[in-house]
Order: C-alpha cells, then structure tokens, then sequence
C-alpha cells in the first residue's frame, strides 16, 4: 500500500487523509489526520503526532487520539498512512512509542491496542536514573514499545484485502 493508495481507499470510505509535515533540523515531525470533510465542515475522527529523526530507528510516534464515534476503519488508516509516510518519505525501518502509566490503568489497554497493531514491550520505563532521557523525550513514564514498519504494514495490507477494499496487483 502506497500513500496515495491509501488516499483513494480514504476516498471511498467518504474520508480524507491529510498529512502535514516540516523539517527542522533534520528532524521530520509529522502529522497524520483522518477526517471528513462536508461543505461547511472539517470532522476529524483520528490523527497521530510524532517525528523522526535520520536512522533506521528514527520514527517516534508520540500523540494518538481516535474518537470513540469514528466510523470504521479510522485506527486502519491512521496507522497504515503512518508506516506508508516512513516507508516512502523517510530511512525509518521500525517505530518507537510509550503508552503512558496514568491513574486509571488505561496503558494496560493501550499496551494491548498497540500489540494487536504490531508493537513489542521494549522495557518499562521508570524512575531510575538510567531512564531520564527517555522521561524527557516522551514526557512520562510507561511502556517502551518498538514496531516493525514494514510488518504492521502487511498485517494492515492483509485486513485490507481480507476486506476486498485492495485487491491484489
């Protein structure tokens, strides 16, 4: 799947996949957002932040936020736009993120979420000295996870096709 394949299978869902992206630096942060867009108004049901920097590891996912009442698919297009950007416009092979501990034991949820998507436990990223920089980067403590780019990719491609919304070349 190609960014652009992904636009048109947006476009037949009656959504639109928009990117936004500046340079600074040699870092790259991003912005992916999935919506739907009528006369008068802008509907954005998902988007995810992040930024990379130039290395095979580089891509760094930091902000994700769907809506609970978004129309199927939006988590499918966010993520699948995401490793198509890194794959076509950047050297980024793998994606790092943190779920967040918070109060109410969601990142136990969004762990899960993010291993369904393809995402491994790297480590816990705690209070010791050794994890400052990671604190610092991510703005918390949590769970370090690390995905293969092109592997979330295939599983998306595969769900897409088992969808009959990509049919095979």
């Amino acid at each position: 799947m190609t960014i652009d394949s992904l636009e048109e299978l947006a476009k037949s869902l009656d959504l639109t996949i928009k990117i936004q992206m500046r340079e600074v630096f040699g870092l790259k942060f991003f912005r992916i957002v999935v919506a739907r867009i009528t006369n008068n108004s802008v509907k954005i049901f998902g988007e995810i932040k992040g930024w990379t920097f130039p290395n095979k590891n580089g891509l760094q996912l930091d902000t994700l936020r769907i809506l609970s009442n978004s129309p199927e698919y939006v988590s499918e297009l966010i993520w699948a736009t995401t490793m198509a950007w890194a794959l076509e416009q950047t050297n980024c092979e793998n994606a790092r993120l943190l779920a967040i501990y918070d109060e109410d034991g969601y990142s136990k949820k969004l762990v899960r979420y993010f291993r369904l998507i393809g995402f491994r436990v790297i480590k816990e990223v705690g209070s010791s000295p050794s994890d400052l920089l990671l604190r610092l980067i991510w703005g918390g403590a949590g769970t370090l996870m690390k995905g293969d780019c092109k592997k979330i990719m295939s599983k998306l491609e595969k769900k897409f096709k088992n969808l009959n919304f990509i049919y095979p070349a």
